[in-house]
């Protein structure tokens, strides 16, 4: 194969390193079997002929011929063609788009990717020769040393760009405040999320990004932040995705050193003071400090360590955390860390991906009253209804490979978007109606000479009629926990219990609280005031220091976390995961359980690493009612699941037969399940009259207490 390899690389030079090795395999494998070069044509001449625009047919024959005789030195096959057309320079789509104002609609789009898109072969297209391959390959796949880690698929944009945005942009005179990114499509391996989409996002305005798990929202984020859509390139962009990371670095510097300018300044003025202390005598010098000192004063740098500050208490940094290296936060806090910088740099366009996700309720309603000041422009994915109807000036809705623009925040999207689609819907039935009695009309004197006219006239009109398409209705959402058998009390019973870790620092103490299979309990409290440590006392996952938690000896625990989110198998799909678990059922029951979830078809069947977040939590939600639990302990649940999701599950407990205690931050959920709310923090747990509207109104009363110090 070292002959061929050579000549592949040799007649193709800007060749895939990916489509050399596969047509190299298709050849090793094929080399007995081919008896002539038509049959090496047919297994490998479209993959070359996709490679190489500038080979003809009759070049690519020659080329295979040539493959053959290497293969089979002995064996010599048909005539050769000659005449290979060979171009003086590359051709590239992109400039063609660029120069030309009349081929937008033959060049659809141009690939914003580092490799040329020009050498990238359809898939489709290769099923011809990956048929010649199964056979060979169903042989070796039975070696394990041959089977292959399955390959996730990533994700690609493409975008058709005007001749006049790219001539402003060349000659640097783009100085517009407002962002067009049109006529874009995105897709995740063979899957389209987004097809000649259009988002303008205006200077100034605050953008909600809604939409159903794996339609493509994160991923939308990732493209603009990455480059691979274009936007004009005076804009700053900060996406929020990666926490800071840890180091010696303190926490407020961390946040500082966000201020590049002030940075610099700094930096300079103290190789300018050093300079000047060891004797150096350059006027220069000192013209340069005063001009620092003067830039300094401009940009207010002396505020600066007391605006990060407020950032970073706002987000739950006490002043002795602000003093800590970055390196002892754990992962969440480090993710409030890359927050804080963020909203302290305030850059051109700023890119959140659920920000609720890591804060407790008392920094969610400092952010949403930040926000809500926020002085560029702002495109935030949430499924945190009241975060979107606090924060967003308008919604963006993402469905059907499309994005719909609506002003206003969440409720006024909701209002706008349902009448809109009760007028489609109306309008499609009355043009249905007009339609059928116009037919019925043409059906009745079709053959009768004397309405001839009058029949065409109608046809007529029928053709010109807008061709209207039914309204295509999102599918409801619906999750269903298992039925369960009541319990006689009692069931929980938590008797003075204490806790505290080897450092002597108590987390909570005397704490005499009870369940029954009729709770909907809700923990609320600061992040790190021990809420996620007493639902692991009660599950007897931890011993209390002092005191007894009493659990009904038949109470079967079902536990989700965040973390089990995490801790799923990425490498097989969800099927498989379920199977793993709770082995001995038919491979029907696990989908059906899955189906539940609403993971059903082909999604059960993708393995787990290529699905969303909120498709993840779906699925540990169904491995979870496996094991048919009689009380559910819920922390955090609602951690990337879609808003008719979370809509679907504060149904699913509400219906659900046994006892339920949850830890949220989710202000929705929190209102449609709770019967019962458990404040968790100053070293107590404690059970409070008025529900969430009474621990709203004291956490904004400590907040605005704190603002005034």
């Amino acid at each position: 194969m070292t002959t061929c390899s050579e000549y592949i690389k040799t007649t193709f030079p800007l060749i895939d390193d990916d489509l050399k090795q596969y047509v190299e395999d298709v050849l090793e494998n094929g080399a007995d079997d081919f008896e002539n070069s038509e049959e090496v044509f047919e297994a490998v001449g479209e993959v070359l002929q996709e490679i190489s625009k500038d080979k003809s047919e009759n070049d690519i024959r020659h080329i295979c011929e040539n493959l053959l005789n290497m293969l089979k030195p002995e064996q010599t096959n048909g005539t050769t063609t000659s005449g290979s057309r060979i171009l003086n320079a590359p051709v590239h789509l992109g400039s063609m788009v660029a120069n030309s104002e009349n081929n937008v609609e033959e060049v659809k789009s141009i690939w914003l990717m580092q490799r040329d898109d020009s050498l990238k072969v359809d898939a489709r297209k290769l099923e011809k020769a990956q048929a010649k391959l199964q056979g060979k390959q169903e042989k070796r796949s039975k070696d394990p040393k041959m089977i292959a880690t399955p390959k996730l698929e990533t994700a690609t944009a493409s975008q058709v760009t005007s001749k006049k945005e790219n001539k402003l942009e060349a000659k640097g005179m783009n100085k517009t405040q407002d962002i067009k990114i049109e006529n874009f499509d995105i897709a995740y391996g063979d899957k389209v999320l987004l097809r000649n989409a259009d988002v303008l996002l205006a200077f100034g305005r605050r953008y909600g990004l809604v939409g159903r798990n794996g339609l493509g929202k994160s991923t939308l984020l990732r493209m603009i932040a990455g480059g691979q859509l274009q936007i004009p390139s005076h804009f700053s962009i900060l996406h929020v995705e990666q926490e800071v990371i840890g180091d010696d670095t303190l926490a407020l510097d961390s946040v500082l050193q966000c201020d590049y300018v002030r940075e610099n300044l700094l930096k300079r003025e103290k190789e300018i003071n050093a300079s000047i202390n060891s004797g150096v005598s350059d006027p220069n010098l000192s013209v340069e400090l005063s001009e620092i000192y003067s830039h300094l004063q401009t940009i207010e740098a002396d505020k600066a360590p007391a605006k990060a500050s407020i950032i970073l208490s706002g987000l739950g940094f006490t002043s002795l955390m602000q003093q800590k290296p970055t390196k002892t936060f754990s992962g969440g806090w480090r993710m409030r860390l890359a927050l804080a910088r963020a909203l302290f740099s305030r850059p051109d366009l700023l890119l959140l991906d659920e920000p609720t996700n890591m804060l407790d309720i008392k920094a969610i309603i400092w952010l949403e009253n930040y926000l809500q000041n926020w002085p560029t422009t702002l495109l935030v994915v949430s499924h945190d209804r009241h975060f979107l109807e606090t924060v967003p000036t308008d919604i963006l809705h993402l469905h059907t490979q499309r994005i719909d623009s609506y002003r206003g925040n969440y409720e006024q999207f909701e209002k706008t978007k349902t009448e809109k689609l009760k007028n489609q819907q109306r309008e499609y039935e009355a043009q249905m109606a007009h339609r059928s009695h116009v037919q019925e009309f043409i059906d009745k004197f079709r053959y009768n000479a004397n309405r001839a006219a009058s029949v065409q006239s109608k046809i007529k009109m029928l053709e010109k009629l807008p061709e209207l398409k039914p309204v295509e209705k999102e599918v409801e959402v619906t999750l269903k926990f298992p039925d369960t058998e009541s319990l006689s009390p009692p069931i929980l019973q938590l008797n003075e219990v204490s806790f505290k870790y080897n450092s002597d620092r108590v987390i909570f103490s005397n704490v005499n609280l009870g369940a029954t299979m009729d709770s909907r309990i809700c923990i609320v409290g600061d992040n790190g005031a021990g809420k996620t440590t007493l639902l692991k006392i009660i599950m007897g996952l931890l011993s209390p220091s002092s005191g007894v938690c009493h659990v009904h000896r038949n109470l079967k625990f079902g536990y989700f976390s965040q973390h089990h989110v995490d801790q799923l198998d990425m490498n097989i799909n969800s099927v498989e995961l379920l199977q793993q678990a709770f082995p001995g059922k038919s491979s029907e029951e696990y989908r059906r359980q899955l189906g539940s979830f609403g993971v059903s078809g082909d999604l059960a069947l993708q393995l787990v690493a290529s699905l969303s977040g909120g498709q993840k939590s779906r699925v540990a939600f169904a491995r979870m009612c496996m094991g048919h639990p009689n009380f559910l302990v819920l922390d955090e649940p609602t951690n990337h699941l879609d808003i008719e999701t979370i809509e679907a599950l504060g149904k699913a407990i509400t219906k659900f037969t046994g006892g339920v205690i949850l830890v949220s931050h989710d202000e929705r959920l929190i209102r449609m399940v709770c019967k019962e709310l458990w404040i968790c923090g100053n070293g107590s747990v404690k059970s409070i009259e008025g529900g969430f509207d009474e621990y709203r109104k004291r956490v904004e009363q400590e907040l605005e207490s704190s603002q005034n110090k």
